[in-house]
């Protein structure tokens, strides 16, 4: 099932999509058709276009991390237990590469240990394991729970959810952990981007959640210059990293998993 998920989100990512438009284009012109043809042919273009802009990339990034912005450390409550999100690294691949790749979302489990140094909560609980196909022999809550320990935090304060592979596995793995310590506020820790869906899973829980987000990617240039409506590949994929989560969003409304 998770791999069926993955498979059918990839139909409708911008750049996935915008290649069968333009096969569907090549049929429809082979076929003699080419009003039909050229349309839909400028519609893919049109669409990869858009996303691959980095004008409309970091506008739509914007939309989402603007929605819970950073917090002073002292504005932040109290809580019973830290919980961080996984997505921050690859796991620990094999001899000769015995130590993991981290991505640009480690800053997670930075602000986590921050939070945790500045009294905010007696607990980190750190959730991630591993995808399939992704070919680690550890699961990537070992990872954080390792960094943590590296950046002042005690192993007995962190706890391990390490068998989770979707943000709605987070939750629902990571609630027993949470139960079994009577813990009812949470910090939630995860990037700026992926806090609406990760904050609405978690607050359809019993559990009062707090977001503190990090990771901020976005800030609001202008838009003016030219360079910023020419097609670049980071600003495909970061505009897909957004579709990705509104799209998740949009699924978990739909089946009832989120508020």
């Amino acid at each position: 099932m998770l791999l069926l998920t993955k498979i059918l989100s990839q139909l409708v990512y911008p750049l996935l999509a915008s290649l069968l438009l333009a096969v569907g284009a090549g049929v429809l012109l082979w076929r003699g058709r080419r009003r039909s043809g050229g349309w839909l042919l400028g519609v893919a273009l049109g669409w990869l276009w858009l996303w691959s802009t980095p004008a409309f990339s970091d506008w739509l990034r914007v939309t989402l991390e603007q929605r819970y912005p950073p917090a002073p450390l002292e504005q932040l409550l109290a809580a019973d237990a830290i919980v961080v999100l996984g997505g921050v690294a690859e796991t620990a691949a094999p001899p000769p590469r015995p130590d993991p790749n981290l991505g640009a979302a480690i800053d997670r489990v930075w602000h986590a240990a921050h939070l945790y140094r500045a009294g905010k909560a007696p607990w980190i609980l750190v959730s991630g394991g591993n995808l399939p196909w992704s070919g680690g022999e550890q699961p990537e809550s070992l990872v954080m729970a390792k960094l943590l320990q590296e950046w002042g935090v005690p192993a007995a304060a962190v706890l391990q959810e390490s068998t989770s592979r979707t943000t709605r596995e987070n939750r629902d793995r990571s609630l027993p952990i949470l139960q079994a310590r009577g813990v009812r506020r949470v910090l939630l820790v995860t990037s700026a981007l992926h806090m609406p869906r990760a904050l609405a899973l978690f607050q359809a829980t019993e559990l009062e959640v707090i977001p503190a987000p990090t990771d901020f990617e976005t800030r609001f240039p202008s838009n003016a210059h030219p360079l910023r409506w020419l097609p670049d590949a980071q600003a495909l994929a970061d505009g897909s990293r957004a579709f990705k989560e509104y799209l998740g969003r949009w699924v978990d409304r739909l089946a009832g998993f989120g508020r």
